[in-house]
C-alpha cells in the first residue's frame, strides 16, 4: 500500500511562483458532463484559479444554452464548430487557437491527441504549449482507417510540435510514447473525489434500489467493453439488474446490437448528464464493472474508487496501475467474468470488503489537489522556459504511484480464483 501523499498547496517543484494566464483548449467546455476531459478541467481549472492563476476555458458554443462568462472564477469563452462525430473537436480547437494568438497568454493547455497538429499554431507565436494525450486513439474501433491512421500520425508527430509538453496520464502510456514514439512525456494522473450517496432516492427516477443492481458507466463503443460484461452478466444467478449509464454521441451499431439482448434484467440508462445522478449510481452500486481497454487512466474507474464501488476490471497494464489490490481483474473472457461475479453475488461479505476500501486508493494516489499540484508545477516550468520532461518532479521516484509495484492485483486475482474453483466445487 502506497502512503498518503502530503499535498503542497503551493505547488509543488523548485520553479518560483508566480501568476500565470493560462488557456485550456480542446475539450467541449465546462460545466459539462460527457467525457473524462470535461469532469478533469471543471476540477482542475478552478482550483488553479483559487491559487492566483488566471485561467481561460474554451467551450463548444452549440453544446451550451446557457453561456456564462464564468464558472468558478474561470473564464469561459464560446466559438463555433462543426458539430458532428469526427469534426467537433479539431474544428472547434482550431478557432480557438485563431483566439489564443490574439490573447496574452503564458501557457496553452490543449487536451486529445487529435489537436497535435493544432499546437503548431501557438508554438509559431512564442507561446509555450502542453498537451494532454490521452489514450490509445488510433487504436479505437469508432474511427476508421481515416480516422485511426490521422491519430497515429498525431502520436508520432506530436513530441516534435511539442517537444516540452507531452502530458501522458499512466506510467504504462508514458512507457509506450517512450518506446514506440521516442517522445520524452510527463506523467501526471487524472484525478478523482471520494464520495458518499446523498439522495438514494435518485434511483428511482432510473427504476432502480441500492445495492440492487450492478452499473456500466461509460461511452457505449467497442473498446469499452459493454458487450462482453452484457454477456457474462447474462450467465449470471442473480435477481439484480445491470444498469448501463451511457451511450454513443452518434449512430452506433455496436450500440444496436447491445440492445437486442433478451435478458429483462439489462437496463440502459442513455446518457446521464446530471453529474449529481452519476455519483448517486456508483455509490449505490452493489459492484461496478469496468471493461476498457485501451487506457491510461481512466476517469470512469477513478470515480468508481472513490464513490466506494466493488470494482470489477479488465485485465489491462493501465487498469492493474490503477486498482493495485483495491478491486478484481478480469480476463477478455466472459466466463472468467461471469464466474468472479458469481462470486461476489454468493458472497457479499467480499463485496463489502472491496467497497469498504476502494476510496482509499483515491486518498493515495488521486485526489484533484495532488494532480493540480502536478498541473501547476508543469505550467510554471514551461512559462520559466524550462523542459518538464526533463525536470517535472514525475520523472522521479515518488511514494505516489510505483509502476513495478503492480504485482497485488495478480496476488488477488489468484485468490479470487482459488474462492471460485472452491465454489465451483461445492456447486458440483
Amino acid at each position: 500500500m502506497n502512503p498518503t501523499v502530503e499535498h503542497k498547496p503551493n505547488g509543488a517543484g523548485s520553479t518560483p511562483r508566480r501568476p500565470l494566464r493560462i488557456a485550456m483548449l480542446g475539450s467541449r467546455g465546462i460545466p459539462h458532463t460527457y467525457s473524462g476531459y470535461e469532469l478533469f478541467i471543471g476540477e482542475v481549472a478552478p482550483r488553479l484559479v483559487s491559487r492566483g492563476h488566471e485561467v481561460i476555458v474554451y467551450c463548444r458554443k452549440s453544446l451550451f444554452q446557457k453561456r456564462p462568462q464564468t464558472y468558478k472564477g474561470v473564464q469561459l469563452v464560446y466559438h463555433p464548430n462543426i458539430e458532428t462525430k469526427v469534426l467537433g473537436t479539431p474544428t472547434h480547437t482550431m478557432v480557438s487557437m485563431c483566439d489564443v494568438l490574439f490573447r496574452k497568454i503564458d501557457v496553452v493547455f490543449v487536451v486529445n491527441l487529435v489537436n497535435a497538429f493544432h499546437c503548431i499554431l501557438p508554438r509559431l507565436f512564442g507561446k509555450p504549449v502542453a498537451i494532454n494525450v490521452d489514450g490509445l486513439d488510433w487504436k479505437r474501433d469508432k474511427w476508421g482507417r481515416f480516422g485511426k491512421t490521422y491519430f497515429y500520425l498525431n502520436a508520432k508527430a506530436v513530441g516534435r510540435i511539442c517537444p516540452k509538453g507531452v502530458i501522458t496520464d499512466a506510467h504504462e502510456m508514458r512507457r509506450i510514447y517512450l518506446e514506440e514514439f521516442h517522445t520524452p512525456n510527463v506523467c501526471i494522473a487524472y484525478g478523482a473525489s471520494v464520495e458518499k450517496a446523498k439522495s438514494p432516492s435518485v434511483l428511482r427516477n432510473y427504476g432502480l434500489e441500492p445495492f440492487q443492481y450492478y452499473l456500466i458507466a461509460s461511452r457505449l463503443v467497442p473498446e469499452n467493453g459493454a458487450d462482453l460484461i452484457v454477456k457474462a452478466f447474462e450467465g449470471l444467478r442473480t435477481k439484480r439488474v445491470l444498469a448501463i449509464a451511457g451511450n454513443a454521441n452518434y449512430r452506433s451499431a455496436f450500440v444496436d446490437r447491445l440492445k437486442q439482448t433478451n435478458d429483462t434484467r439489462v437496463r440502459f440508462l442513455g446518457h446521464v448528464g446530471n453529474a449529481d445522478h452519476v455519483m448517486e449510481l456508483h455509490c449505490n452500486a452493489y459492484s461496478y464493472v469496468h471493461g476498457h481497454s485501451l487506457g491510461g487512466t481512466n476517469p470512469a474507474l477513478l470515480k468508481a474508487l472513490g464513490c466506494g464501488n466493488c470494482v470489477l476490471a479488465l485485465n489491462t497494464r493501465f487498469n492493474a496501475e490503477v486498482l493495485q489490490d483495491y478491486g478484481i481483474l478480469f480476463e477478455r473472457d466472459p466466463i472468467d467474468l461471469a464466474a468472479k461475479l458469481q462470486h461476489i453475488e454468493d458472497h457479499p461479505e467480499v463485496a463489502a470488503e472491496y467497497r469498504s476500501r476502494a476510496p482509499q486508493r483515491i486518498r493515495e494516489a488521486y485526489t484533484w489537489d495532488w494532480i493540480t499540484d502536478q498541473y501547476e508545477e508543469l505550467f510554471l516550468q514551461l512559462a520559466a522556459g524550462e523542459d518538464p520532461t526533463r525536470v517535472h518532479s514525475s520523472l522521479f521516484p515518488t511514494p505516489i504511484v510505483d509502476p513495478e509495484a503492480i504485482t497485488a492485483p495478480a496476488e488477488v486475482s489468484a485468490n479470487i480464483e482459488m474462492a471460485i474453483s472452491r465454489d465451483n466445487s461445492h456447486h458440483e
